[in-house]
């Protein structure tokens, strides 16, 4: 009974029910929107563009994440800190760009297709969790690395065992801001070849069929939903296992 009250359940039930419905379901869309020709997206599945956009994500995340805290790292040690405002000014100018801009500049180096959408995607995803690396270590009190000192730890044993462990929290809040600005962004991926939840929305918009977006939309709106929760959860762990 517990789990029917958890709104995670209700969320991926209803992700996963969209997805096995909206290929079944052209009559209802056909009745909502009875002058457009054809009311139901059918070039891809909806399982196949799904995956396809939480792989964009991971991928696009994952190079933020080990990007983001690698360059945290490096600026809060004593032989970064001179190179710390240029590293957040590098990390803000990244977010600047509209990604659709990052993506016609990636093209012709990169070609079409994944890859200039997960660079997009690391520029846009890499500002909040450096940033939330650099709060989550400037955030541990001196007296916690004295004590890793005192107890024999060396260099490498304090910043995994004690700041980075500490900051934790910190990190996971800037890495679901992260995730949450790229499931977005993701959805402009099908501009350049690439597959994602997006295509239906840019297919629709281009051909003036609200039915498609409405259908893409849905589907990203859900999976934001989802991996917020999941990584909120994620994050609540952590504050309990640093305190």
């Amino acid at each position: 009974m517990q789990r029917l009250r958890d709104p995670l359940f209700w969320l991926l039930a209803l992700f996963l029910l969209l997805l096995w419905g909206l290929p079944h379901s052209a009559p209802l869309f056909a009745r909502w929107f009875p002058q457009l020709e054809r009311p139901l997206y059918q070039q891809e599945s909806f399982w196949q563009l799904a995956l396809a956009h939480l792989s964009l994500v991971l991928s696009g995340s994952a190079l933020a994440l080990l990007a983001g805290v690698g360059c945290a790292v490096f600026a809060t040690r004593r032989q970064g800190r001179a190179f710390r405002p240029l590293l957040e000014t590098l990390a803000a100018a990244g977010q600047t760009f509209p990604p659709v801009a990052v993506l016609a500049i990636a093209v012709p180096v990169m070609g079409f297709g994944a890859a200039p959408a997960i660079m997009a995607l690391f520029l846009y995803g890499l500002l909040p969790i450096l940033q939330g690396t650099l709060a989550g270590i400037d955030s541990v009190p001196a007296s916690n690395r004295e004590i890793a000192v005192g107890l024999g730890m060396g260099p490498w044993q304090r910043l995994w065992q004690v700041e980075l462990a500490l900051a934790a929290p910190v990190i996971m809040a800037g890495v679901r801001t992260s995730v949450m600005i790229n499931i977005g962004t993701a959805t402009i991926a099908s501009t350049v070849g690439a597959e994602s939840l997006g295509s239906p929305v840019i297919i629709g918009l281009s051909g003036f069929n609200t039915a498609y977006v409405i259908q893409g939309a849905l589907l990203v709106a859900l999976l934001a939903l989802i991996c917020d929760r999941v990584l909120e959860r994620i994050q609540r762990w952590l504050s309990g296992y640093a305190e």
